[in-house]
């Protein structure tokens, strides 16, 4: 199956909307078995600032589904959500 790469920007001044939506939102990644790497972007602080996340879905109908079921894209965390198929080369 092709692998798509979800790069998500949080918006501005929601830290406590990610931290409250959290747990949801790692227990869907485990529920659904479809990431492959995932994590935050940090700032220089450290704080979460956005994700990217390499799911593996049959088609991109499917990682667009998939990234709006996700409990962050539900709560509105995101300012911006980009997908990408991406091509797994090295690692």
């Amino acid at each position: 199956m092709p692998l798509y790469a979800l790069i998500c920007t949080d918006k501005t001044g929601h830290e406590d909307l990610r931290a409250a939506t959290r747990a949801a939102h790692l227990a869907y990644i485990e529920e659904t078995g479809a990431v492959v790497h995932g994590g935050p972007f940090l700032n220089a602080q450290g704080g979460m600032t956005g994700s990217l996340v390499i799911i593996d879905m049959p088609n991109r109908a499917m990682a667009e589904s998939w990234a709006a079921n996700d409990p962050y894209g539900k709560a509105g965390l995101f300012a911006d959500v980009r997908i990408e198929e991406w091509k797994k080369v090295i690692g």
